[in-house]
């Protein structure tokens, strides 16, 4: 039967006894707000792992603006009731002291990775993923963790962080899940108007399609200029960035040579999306 827990020291008593048994842990780390892309996370720990904690706070440290924080939806009896079908063993929902007492003076930085893209528009963010996640791991003592690609550089970020602090846990990447229309799943979609709502796949379509251009002309930056405006004129309001980038590296391309993942943020109808394909 499911457990929500509140404190390390009764998570860590629960996963104690399960690694003792021989156990395989697997977490996936959440703000909660829970929709079909968690889900998908969670089925794939189940695959992996033979216990299966999910992790709901809503991280103060990753939001460089107060209004957002405010904002974030906050549904942990909705979520929990999703997870308990899904058969997770425990939600691990702590408080804010919990996580960050008030002697806490700790913060993690992921130097070069974490510093174009969304680091750019959006300064601290990483700082505040990095050290939460790591917390995280420390705390549930997980031996894989699971997280979408749809936050792609935030999956490279965690990605180097265990590697170069040589945290013992596998990182897992998994396929973004999405709407019939192509929209990304987000918690953030709710925030939508109708008219936003109708119009937001276009955001898939349009990456799909300077992918495609990409990879048969090979002129990225005139691909890439086509693209923002048609972004403009399918209704975004402003395109904070539409790059192509290295898969792992985040490196600016000015060719398609090596690996690469195509990247967006974009504001339409008063909300932030982010999407990213490969290419």
């Amino acid at each position: 039967m499911m457990q929500i827990l509140r404190t390390v020291a009764e998570l860590r008593t629960r996963v104690r006894g399960w690694k003792a048994d021989g156990k395989q842990v697997g977490v996936v780390p959440t703000m909660g707000a829970l929709h079909e892309g968690h889900m998908s996370l969670v089925r794939a720990a189940q695959r992996g792992c033979d216990r299966v904690i999910v992790t709901i706070f809503v991280n103060p440290m990753q939001f460089n603006n107060p209004d957002d924080l405010t904002k974030y939806p906050r549904t942990e009896d909705s979520d929990a009731a999703l997870l308990a079908r899904e058969g997770v063993d425990i939600i691990f929902a702590p408080t804010p002291d919990e996580v960050y007492p008030k002697s806490f003076a700790t913060s993690i930085t992921v130097a070069g990775i974490s510093e174009p893209l969304e680091g750019t528009m959006r300064p601290g963010h990483f700082e505040g993923v990095a050290t939460v996640v790591a917390k995280l791991f420390g705390m549930t003592q997980a031996d894989r963790a699971y997280f979408g690609q749809k936050d792609w550089q935030q999956l490279q970020v965690v990605k180097r962080m265990v590697a170069d602090l040589n945290i013992p846990i596998e990182v897992v990447g998994c396929d973004t899940i999405r709407e019939q229309d192509g929209l990304a799943m987000s918690s953030r979609n709710v925030r939508l108007d109708p008219l936003s709502r109708a119009q937001a796949p276009a955001l898939h379509r349009i990456l799909t399609r300077a992918a495609t251009a990409i990879r048969d002309s090979g002129d990225v930056a005139t691909v890439l200029e086509t693209a923002r405006a048609d972004l403009r004129a399918a209704g975004f309001t402003e395109v904070e960035y539409l790059d192509l980038r290295s898969a792992a590296l985040l490196e600016p391309m000015a060719r398609l040579d090596a690996p690469a993942r195509l990247l967006v943020a974009a504001w339409i109808g008063g909300v932030r999306l982010i999407d990213n394909i490969p290419v």
